[in-house]
């Protein structure tokens, strides 16, 4: 008998227990079901009720996929719902993953998964993308994990997180030192993808700081966020640490000259020789870090597999990408690199030359940006407010397919 129960992308649009009896009944009789995916439907209150009471008897389940579940459902409607959906695996000693993806929740619904994060501390998997939690959605979900690893060390155990995604949220700077803390407290972490978060420098470096306690880190997503010199000196800083990081992706970050040169300072250092895939889009480097990731490659990089740098600021037939593709030729990964079919005009010979006072230039923005924190780590350019997170999606649950 099959151990996997699935309504995916069915459409349906399910407001009482009676629209799902069908598919519930199948589901109360699959008593060994390791795996339930409910995802891309449209799920009330008392189909979510109802969905809870079955699940809270299955003692083998695994897997829950909760993603894309509430599509035209009105905001009040779905913090009851996801409370019940929630607690219903609060005390799952089987979980291993639960998805809740794609849901827009805005900040006003963090509070319902708080139960099940605080207190279930068998689950290693937790997504939690394009929610639109905002930035103080963003610290309660991370306290609600302070919370866990807090409880695990009074268990006396590890805690069991391994795989934590959430990008897509408008996290901003301001939920970055409760992140900071919740990293620390799940040493065990391998996995975290938190890109277009609108994360700038300061909680770039809270992150990455936090990060520091994750030895065993082999993933890193931070792309489309704003890292510049400060943000990029701390995952520097913290890179030799994570020895068996297999992917980093911090395309869109706004490295910079100085910074693509410091990144790659480091690769060439034996920083991290076990990276399959580096993706460094769009961050205005220059030919000199090309030349030293190159030296990083012939020295250190052998399993470097997939490598993307289109956007930024060298010529697509110059010199160091010949010695670049020659690098991998040897290391039998000719095909790595990606399309170099965007770039940007690379600087002239005379700017070449006053290349140190850019670098300071650099430096003084840098400067003046941290001017611009605030106490709480965010930044005084207008960010989004948390009744704008809310009133967005408020309309992305409005603008939705009819399900049929």
């Amino acid at each position: 008998m099959s151990k996997s129960f699935s309504i995916l992308g069915k459409g349906l649009k399910a407001n009482t227990a009676a629209d799902l009896q069908p598919y519930l009944s199948e589901l109360e009789q699959m008593e060994d079901v390791e795996e339930v995916h409910f995802g891309a439907n449209s799920l009330g209150v008392e189909a979510c009720q109802a969905i809870a009471e079955v699940l809270k008897g299955k003692k083998n389940l695994k897997v829950v996929d909760l993603a894309d579940i509430f599509t035209g459902r009105l905001i009040s409607e779905i913090p009851q719902a996801l409370s019940a959906l929630c607690d219903a695996l609060s005390s799952s000693t089987s979980l291993v993953e639960l998805d809740l993806s794609d849901n827009a929740f805005g900040g006003r619904c963090a509070d319902a998964m708080v139960p099940f994060l605080e207190n279930n501390t068998h689950f290693s998997i937790f997504k939690l993308n394009n929610n639109g939690l905002g930035p103080i959605g963003g610290s309660i979900i991370a306290k609600a994990l302070i919370a866990n690893g807090e409880k695990c060390e009074k268990e006396g155990k590890e805690s069991n997180l391994r795989v934590l995604v959430c990008g897509r949220n408008r996290l901003e700077n301001g939920s970055s030192k409760d992140w900071k803390e919740a990293f620390a407290k799940h040493r065990g972490l391998k996995e975290v993808k938190m890109p277009q978060n609108g994360i700038r420098m300061e909680g770039i470096k809270n992150l990455s700081e936090g990060l520091s306690h994750c030895e065993g880190l082999e993933v890193l997503d931070l792309q489309d966020n704003t890292s510049t010199k400060i943000g990029t000196r701390a995952i520097v800083k913290h890179l030799p640490t994570w020895k068996k990081l297999k992917v980093l992706n911090l395309s869109d970050c706004l490295l910079g000259k100085s910074g693509g040169i410091a990144l790659m300072s480091s690769l060439r250092d034996g920083s991290n020789t076990e990276l399959e895939v580096l993706k460094l889009q769009y961050n205005e480097l220059d030919k000199t870090s090309i030349e030293i990731l190159s030296v990083a490659i012939t020295q250190h990089l052998k399993g470097l597999k997939e490598l993307e740098l289109n956007g930024n600021r060298f010529a697509e037939d110059d010199d160091c990408v010949e010695e670049l593709k020659k690098a991998l030729e040897v290391r039998g990964n000719e095909d790595a690199l990606d399309e170099l079919d965007d770039m940007e005009e690379p600087e002239s010979g005379e700017e070449e030359e006053g290349s140190e006072e850019e670098v300071e230039s650099e430096d003084e923005e840098d400067k003046e940006e941290l001017a611009k924190e605030e106490v709480d780590g965010t930044a005084k350019l207008p960010p989004v407010t948390d009744k704008q997170t809310d009133d967005l999606a408020d309309m992305l649950a409005g603008a939705h397919i009819e399900a049929k």
